[in-house]
């Protein structure tokens, strides 16, 4: 990516001064200034056509809150991909999605950019997200008050990963779920640290051996105890294609 064609993110949402929020700090802001990316926020109920700016209405069937009506979405993500050659993809995050994960994300970061739609409400009408085939994203099994957090978390996840936003390409490489597993723990000075109860604690004397190999087997290993713990569902995953790979 570069200024003459930085990666573009879009959001649609209610509440456009949610953005850039800490995505204007640190290096994805400095990333943000330098144009590696673009950031284009429109409000939604700036398409609203009544006098009272209404952009939602009463579910069909009954039931509990409003719903984001189809014809003022379709208004704002017509404007937004206003080029035909606009191949972004449109995200609308909502807890019933796909979850995201580091290879969604990768491929994200691989591409142009991103169209993020940011519901309120119980959602959006599920026909406008038919019509311009929106994809389904989930950052977790909770729910929000709309989707813009989750937005936030996932421009945060993608930005990072482009070309000239973080220093060392290799801190990538190694970092959770990259590999299949989670992160090894990290340790830096003191090496002798007493916490507040009087206890001792100690880096691993592994890593300041200064023996590479030793301590690349002991964060392999120490990444493989922990996602053996935390997360199962990893684990069993990383097992089968470990396995597979040495047939």
């Amino acid at each position: 990516m570069d200024s003459a064609n930085p990666w573009a993110a879009s959001v649609l949402t209610l509440y456009p001064d949610m953005f850039p929020g800490p995505l204007g700090m640190s290096l994805h802001g400095r990333a943000l200034e330098q144009e590696i990316w673009s950031l284009e926020t429109r409000d939604i109920r700036s398409y609203a056509t009544d006098r009272h700016a209404t952009v939602d209405d009463q579910p069909f069937g009954g039931g509990p809150g409003m719903v984001m009506r189809p014809d003022i979405v379709d208004l704002a993500l017509s404007e937004t991909r206003n080029q035909v050659d606009d191949q972004r993809p449109i995200i609308y995050l909502t807890p019933r999605g796909c979850p995201l994960d580091q290879a969604r994300v990768r491929d994200l970061a691989d591409g142009p950019g991103v169209i993020l739609l940011c519901g309120r409400f119980e959602g959006v009408d599920q026909r406008v997200l038919d019509a311009w085939q929106a994809e389904d994203v989930s950052i977790g099994d909770y729910v929000l008050s709309g989707g813009e957090p989750a937005a936030l978390v996932l421009l945060d996840a993608a930005v990072r990963l482009l070309p000239g936003v973080l220093g060392a390409a290799e801190s990538l490489s190694e970092e959770s779920f990259e590999s299949g597993l989670l992160e090894y723990p990290q340790f830096t000075r003191p090496a002798s640290w007493t916490d507040r109860q009087g206890n001792e604690r100690l880096v691993p004397d592994v890593l300041t051996s200064g023996h590479h190999g030793r301590v690349a087997q002991w964060r392999n290993e120490q990444a493989k105890q922990i996602t053996r713990e935390r997360r199962p569902d990893l684990w069993q995953r990383f097992a089968k294609q470990d396995e597979e790979g040495q047939e």
